[in-house]
């Protein structure tokens, strides 16, 4: 840590440890809606919150152990983290764009369709 009188540095180990605390809680109920939902939007933001405290976590973690890699790693952890949310985000659009494209279609319109490209429609 930075050169600080001794009671200083004790007051930021025990300010930095309870904000791990708290992360962690907090991760909990992330955790919790991810799992329960009920909407797909909310899971991916779940999954979104609870990657972004994960990278806080690594920082705090970082600056108590006085360790420079865990910054690098913190940092790795940024950029797979924003590619899954994009990639969850892509597969939910085209899910919703499917069950939106299927909802709209007439089934009526459908058996006509297939009748004049010549298939047997059961």
């Amino acid at each position: 840590m930075i050169f600080v009188s001794e009671g200083l540095q004790k007051a930021y180990e025990i300010l930095l440890i309870g904000a791990l605390y708290l992360l962690g809680v907090l991760l909990f109920f992330c955790i919790l809606r991810t799992i329960r939902g009920p909407r797909v939007a909310d899971r991916i933001l779940s999954v979104n919150m609870g990657g972004t405290m994960t990278i806080t976590a690594i920082t705090i973690l970082a600056v108590i152990l006085d360790e420079g890699y865990l910054v690098d790693i913190s940092l790795l952890y940024a950029m797979i983290s924003f590619l899954a949310v994009v990639v969850l985000s892509r597969i939910y659009r085209g899910v919703y764009l499917a069950r939106k494209d299927a909802a709209r279609r007439d089934p009526a319109e459908e058996d006509r369709e297939s009748e004049r490209r010549g298939q047997n429609v059961s």
